[in-house]
């Protein structure tokens, strides 16, 4: 029960940072903003270069459930974790190449329908991460199951002969496109350093 307790207000405290009771920081704070968005997102868009036959080196994009952390507001790692089987396609083309690209944006909450923002409006916030995609260590191995089993239960049950195993997206490159004029270029290590 306390369980469920847990869960239900986690998920009211993450409404309500999305939903606007927590705003996104202000576009000066680009770092901030990248660490905002990542944190409010369940899934982004991971491109990889595809090795499959008649794709082989074109870009593919597909959809991944992600976590940095459980969804409490102003928490979060900042590291985006994901939950891979050698049997995805995506992963098939990352054990040729690890690089990859992971977009997130604040068009999967609630804050930019309730600002009436086209997913497509720089003010509706995407952050764009270049680097590649690596298993953890056993050591990390803990912290991306609370992250991910955190926001998505179900993963617990997904089949156990499909040899599921956590991986993290090794950040090397951050564009943030929160405001007009264009991108604005985050460094990891600014990222790191602040939180959401």
């Amino acid at each position: 029960m306390a369980g469920v307790l847990f869960l239900c207000a986690a998920a009211v405290l993450l409404l309500l940072a999305v939903g606007g009771a927590v705003p996104p920081p202000p576009p000066e704070e680009a770092a901030r903003m990248a660490r905002f968005v990542l944190h409010n997102c369940d899934w982004g868009a991971l491109a990889t270069l595809s090795a499959q036959e008649g794709l082989r080196g074109h870009p593919f994009a597909n959809i991944f459930s992600l976590s940095d952390g459980p969804p409490e507001p102003f928490s979060g790692s900042g590291v985006p974790y994901l939950y891979l089987t050698d049997m995805e396609i995506s992963v098939k083309d990352l054990e040729i190449n690890s690089n990859a690209s992971l977009t997130v944006s604040l068009a999967q909450t609630p804050y930019c329908k309730k600002h009436g923002y086209d997913p497509q409006n720089p003010l509706c916030a995407h952050i764009i991460f270049c680097g590649s995609i690596v298993k953890v260590k056993d050591s990390e191995a803990g912290l991306a199951k609370k992250a991910l089993f955190s926001r998505h239960p179900e993963m617990e049950n997904w089949p156990k002969d499909h040899n599921w195993f956590f991986a993290k997206f090794n950040i090397t490159n951050i564009w943030v496109l929160d405001y007009f004029g264009g991108l604005k270029i985050v460094t990891p290590e600014e990222y790191y350093s602040v939180k959401p």
